[in-house]
């Protein structure tokens, strides 16, 4: 059963570390890419694609974490997730950095046209516009991660207020225990009190019993035997 539920976790990271890698080389190729501006727009539309889909597998393995029974998985996954949102986090910037190495790239190519006698006047446009897509798309991308951590930081929250509460139970639980256990060491020395009060009557109830037949025998002898 254990291994059975391993499965899906395992899937669940593999498509974490693939679209990890696929975005690497999305944002190569932005940081490479000279134009033209719809190959530029193509490439920036790809890696916001696969943000989209790396945050819903690891909102997917967040969950599975917190599924989990034995508290060291629970919490080793959870690391991981950590880890792979710093991953997402690096990934970001690096796009941003692709994104602005690319439009050097263009304004370079723009000056040389110019220079050459070209009319960059409306490359320039389209340019920009891509680069406002572009900035928008990081942007929008920025404030889906803003989210995650916020959703993060509220469960971490209510993490910590369950155990709180576990803990005062386990508290009161510890000192009612401590009570119980009051109330038995008293019954214990109650119980061996009146043990040792019964052995005493029983000796004195022996004893006043042979001194009843004493009495008796005494008398006895007296009457049936006054001559002894």
């Amino acid at each position: 059963m254990a291994a059975a539920a391993d499965v899906p976790v395992r899937v669940c990271h593999q498509e974490i570390v693939r679209f990890d890698l696929e975005i690497k080389a999305a944002v190569q190729d932005i940081r490479d890419c000279a134009g033209p501006l719809p190959l530029l727009a193509e490439l920036n539309g790809r890696v916001k694609d696969k943000f989209q889909l790396l945050r819903r597998r690891l909102q997917e393995l967040e969950q599975m974490a917190r599924e989990q029974d034995k508290e060291s998985e629970k919490q080793a996954l959870l690391q991981e997730v950590e880890n792979h949102k710093k991953q997402m986090l690096s990934n970001q910037a690096a796009w941003r950095k692709a994104n602005l190495a690319c439009k050097i790239a263009i304004d370079n190519s723009e000056k040389d046209q110019l220079l050459q006698g070209g009319d960059p006047l409306r490359q320039r446009k389209t340019t920009k516009e891509s680069l406002a897509e572009g900035a928008s798309n990081i942007t929008e991308s920025l404030m889906g991660i803003s989210r995650m951590m916020s959703q993060q930081v509220q469960q971490s929250e209510e993490t910590m207020h369950t155990l709180a509460n576990s803990s005062r139970t386990i508290l009161d639980a510890n000192e009612e225990f401590k009570s119980m256990s009051g109330t038995i060491q008293l019954g214990r020395k109650l119980i061996t009190k009146y043990n040792r009060r019964e052995l005493t009557d029983k000796l004195l109830i022996f004893l006043a019993l042979a001194l009843f037949l004493a009495t008796v025998l005494y008398i006895l002898k007296k009457r049936l035997f006054p001559f002894l």
